[in-house]
This record gives C-alpha cells, sequence and structure tokens, in this order.
C-alpha cells in the first residue's frame, strides 16, 4: 500500500509542476525583466533580444544598448549570462544595430545592423522604447551603420 501513495504523491507533484499556476510564475517572472536598458548619450551598438522561458511558452523581448560595448556580441554575452543564471530562463539574440541617444534633446533614434547577428526589427525596438521614454521623439531608419 506504501507503495502505491507514493506513485500517487509523485504524480500528483508533478502534474502540479505542469500547472497553470506554474505557468503564470514564469509569465511574472519576465514580466520583471526591465523591456529596455539603454545608455543616457552617445551612440552606441544595442541588440534586440528575445528571453524565453524555459518551462511554457512564454517570451519577452528586450532592448539593451550600452556605450561600453565594443561588438553587439558583448552585450548580448552580458545579458545571456545574467539572466540565465537562475537556470530558468534561455536567450536569443533577434538582431542588433546602433542608437544615438540625445538625453538633452530628448531624441532617440535607432538604425544600422549588427555584422554577427544581423539587423534587429528596429520597428519592434523602436515601440518598446516609446514606451520607456514617452516623453521623446524615437526614430528609425534602415540605413546606415
Amino acid at each position: 500500500m506504501k507503495c502505491f501513495s507514493v506513485v500517487v504523491l509523485n504524480f500528483a507533484v508533478v502534474l502540479g509542476f505542469f500547472s497553470p499556476a506554474f505557468a503564470i510564475m514564469s509569465a511574472e517572472c519576465l514580466a520583471k525583466i526591465p523591456e529596455v536598458d539603454l545608455d543616457p548619450n552617445g551612440v552606441f551598438k544595442y541588440v534586440l533580444i528575445r528571453v524565453n522561458s524555459k518551462d511554457d511558452d512564454s517570451y519577452v523581448d528586450i532592448v539593451r544598448g550600452y556605450a561600453w560595448a565594443e561588438y553587439h556580441a558583448d552585450i548580448y554575452d552580458h545579458v545571456a549570462e545574467e539572466l540565465e543564471k537562475g537556470g530558468g530562463l534561455d536567450c536569443e539574440c533577434l538582431g542588433g544595430g546602433r542608437i544615438k541617444h540625445d538625453s538633452a534633446a530628448k531624441k532617440i533614434h535607432v538604425y544600422g545592423y549588427s555584422v554577427g547577428f544581423g539587423k534587429a526589427n528596429h520597428s519592434v525596438s523602436t515601440e518598446k522604447i516609446k514606451s520607456h521614454y514617452p516623453d521623446y521623439e524615437v526614430t528609425w531608419a534602415d540605413e546606415g551603420y
């Protein structure tokens, strides 16, 4: 009889692990990740990254741009390493480009491409940036490097 109750208990634990409540936890975890993080001024490389939950099909796309990065891969590697530490997330780079950020003029321009990752979908990046900087003029173009 003990064997049967252990099997039932283990089965209940497995069912609980894949329950809708568990999926909500994954979505809540993704929702806590800031969608945009940019240096405040200058011209610098940026990447558009998809952060996937390993527990379900949920994901969030995030924009990261930093002046310290010599290559787009520097940004991607840094962000992916930080986000994947907990083990529940997986990252993929959707492309890159450049950003010209002028905080005094409240303007951001997104353009260009990444040699290593290809061109990010600048319209997606721009919409995320507009949400984060609602009082800015945010533009994009496919031209330029």
